[in-house]
């Protein structure tokens, strides 16, 4: 059965590459997180989510499609929430997009206790300062809200992400991030400058699973539910292959950095 609301996306007058994002966004959330949320977290009727680097907005439209009564999408690229605007138009979904750094530009009143779920899929290994970000969304949420999160640890296989860069197939190994710097330097030196600056930045936060959780409980946050994961979920929209867990070795720290290609948190206020 032909998704709808893909149809629309699609005569939206999106270009190849930004239907291409927005599609694999929208059928993550659709057949992954949607249903995550729902047969684990809370129902989706009627709550009001926000997700921060939302990109698209794939995602959010999913969580609109299943019933959410209103999306809100943040993120620093102005270009790609303009393509979301355009799907929320030809679709009729009430979701709206607008620039903002969660670190450093206020947050508006209308949007504080407001929010019943954020998303933070993926983002929160690039902003410097975790806790900051974590106290700052929370802001976002009303009592008894959640705040989803995932992200690579730093010493899992790609938690450089230097798999990003193009060039050399040296980038595509595992482990090299966690090189010497000079060594892992000369290794990416044949990437895009932006995309090696990004890389090396990364370096210097070298989020971790144990770093992050106690953030978490700095900023007053508990956490509901966390898995670790060997295959990611996302992997069976990539490349067609199912989620594997690792469970409880995961939350051994420090080891379970190595072998977990995702942490995924829900975090309760």
């Amino acid at each position: 059965m032909v998704d709808e609301i893909i149809t629309q996306a699609e005569r939206s007058g999106l270009g190849k590459a930004d239907f291409y994002y927005w599609r694999y966004q929208y059928e993550l959330g659709r057949d992954i997180i949607v249903p995550y949320f729902q047969k684990n977290i809370c129902e989706i009727k009627g709550k009001k989510i926000a997700e921060i680097g939302s990109a698209e907005g794939g995602v959010l439209h999913s969580f609109v499609r299943a019933g959410a009564e209103y999306g809100l999408g943040t993120d620093i690229a102005k270009n790609r929430l303009e393509s979301g605007r355009k799907v929320s138009a030809a679709a009729q979904l009430n979701v709206e997009f607008t620039s903002h750094n969660i670190l450093y530009d206020e947050i508006p009143s209308k949007w504080q206790n407001y929010f019943d779920i954020v998303i933070l899929r993926d983002v929160i290994e690039h902003l410097s300062e975790t806790e900051l970000a974590i106290v700052r969304i929370r802001e976002l949420l009303r009592e008894g809200g959640f705040l989803y999160v995932t992200f690579p640890p730093y010493r899992s296989p790609y938690g450089g992400h230097q798999h990003t860069l193009a060039g050399n197939f040296i980038t595509k190994l595992p482990y090299i991030h966690l090189f010497p710097d000079f060594i892992f330097k000369k290794m990416i030196s044949s990437g895009r400058q932006i995309d090696q600056e990004e890389t090396l930045r990364l370096r210097e936060i070298r989020l971790s699973s144990k770093k992050f959780k106690e953030c978490v409980y700095s900023a007053g946050l508990t956490i509901a539910k966390e898995d670790y994961y060997l295959l990611r979920p996302v992997f069976q929209k990539k490349f067609g292959l199912p989620s594997l867990k690792i469970g409880a070795i995961g939350k051994i720290p420090f080891f379970g950095d190595f072998l977990s290609l995702e942490c995924m948190y829900v975090l309760k206020k």
